[in-house]
C-alpha cells in the first residue's frame, strides 16, 4: 500500500548513507516530503537531484544546536511544517574497556548519540504542536539493551536514548506527539568501518562484508539491511502507529532472543555442558 505518508513532512538526520538513506528513499516513495540532513554534502546534493521538489538537503552537524534548529526550520519554510522527525545520525567508537575510556571520547559519543537527539526533539516539538501532533523516532540499538553488542560508551548512550524516548513520550504524547525508539541489530552499514577511523570508501566495503556474512549471526538467516530499519521507521511515522508511544521496537533478526545455543542446534547449552555427566539416564537404561 503506497502513499502511507502522503501529506507528511519529515526530517531525517544521517540521511546520506546507511539507514538514513534507506529511510529517505522509502519515505519519498510513500509520499512524504523530506529534509535530508547530513554532513556529506555531495551525497546530500545528489539526493536533491534524485527527488527534485520532494527532498531538500540540509548540511547539519548534529553536535551543533544551530544546525539542528536550522534543518528543522527548513521543513517549515520549504514544506509548510513538520510531522515526523527521525533522529538517526550516529557513530560508534572502538571496542574499548572501561579502563580505556577517555573524557574526550565519551563526550564526543554522547554529543552525537544523546544530546543531539534531545535537541532534535526540543526544536521539533513546537513545530509538531502547530500541526496538531506528530511522530518522533529515535535510533537506539540492541547495544542499549544487553551487554556484548557494542563499546561501553556507545552502549550506554543507546540505553539513554531508549529511556529518554520513554520520558519524552510521557511529556509529549498529551500533545499528540508520539515518541518511540528503534533498536537495530546487526545492520550492514558503514558505521562499523567508521568506528575504526577507516576512510568512507573502505567503510562501505566493510558494510558489504557484513551484508555477505550477517545471515550467520542470528536466528533469521538473512543479513540485516538498512531497508529493514526504514520499514520500521515507516510504521512509526505513519498513522498505523497512532496508538504507539513510549516504547522501543527491536529489529534484529532475533539475535537478542538468547545465547546462540538457544537457536543453533550445533551449539550445546552451557547447562548441558556442565550438568550432562551428573544427570542420571532414564529408567531402564544403563549409565
Amino acid at each position: 500500500m503506497a502513499g502511507r505518508l502522503d501529506g507528511k513532512v519529515a526530517v531525517i538526520t544521517g540521511a546520506a548513507s546507511g539507514i538514513g538513506l534507506g529511510t529517505v528513499e522509502l519515505f519519498a516513495a510513500e509520499g512524504a516530503r523530506v529534509v535530508a540532513c547530513d554532513i556529506q554534502d555531495e551525497k546530500g546534493r545528489m539526493l536533491e537531484q534524485r527527488f527534485k521538489g520532494q527532498v531538500r538537503y540540509a548540511h547539519c552537524d548534529v553536535t551543533q544546536e544551530a544546525d539542528i534548529a536550522a534543518a528543522l526550520g527548513l521543513a517549515k519554510s520549504e514544506f509548510g511544517g513538520l510531522d515526523v522527525l527521525f533522529n538517526n545520525a550516529g557513530i560508534s567508537d572502538r571496542m574499548t574497556s572501561i579502563a580505556e575510556v577517555t573524557t574526550e571520547g565519551w563526550d564526543w559519543i554522547f554529543s552525537i548519540l544523546v544530546r543531539a537527539v534531545a535537541l532534535g526533539m526540543k526544536h521539533a516539538a513546537p513545530l509538531m504542536i502547530e500541526r496538531g501532533g506528530g511522530s518522533i523516532i529515535n535510533t537506539a540499538s540492541i547495544a542499549g539493551l544487553q551487554a556484548g553488542y557494542g563499546p561501553i560508551a556507545y552502549s550506554t548512550a543507546k540505553a539513554g536514548v531508549i529511556h529518554m524516548s520513554r520520558v519524552a513520550a510521557a511529556q509529549l504524547s498529551p500533545q499528540k506527539i508520539r515518541v518511540n525508539a528503534i533498536c537495530p541489530g546487526l545492520i550492514a552499514t558503514s558505521i562499523f568501518g567508521a568506528s575504526f577511523g577507516l576512510p568512507r570508501e573502505v567503510a562501505d566495503q566493510m558494510a558489504a562484508m557484513v551484508a555477505a556474512n550477517g545471515a550467520k549471526a542470528q536466528p533469521i538467516p538473512k543479513a540485516g539491511v538498512p531497508d529493514d530499519i526504514a520499514k520500521a521507521a515507516l510504521y512509526l511515522a505513519s498513522d498505523d502507529s497512532l496508538f504507539v508511544s513510549g516504547t522501543h521496537l527491536v529489529v534484529d533478526g532475533g539475535i537478542t532472543v538468547g545465547g546462540r545455543h538457544s537457536w543453533d542446534t550445533a551449539m550445546e547449552s552451557p547447562f548441558a555442558t556442565i550438568l550432562g555427566d551428573l544427570v542420571p539416564p532414564p529408567a531402564g537404561q544403563a549409565g
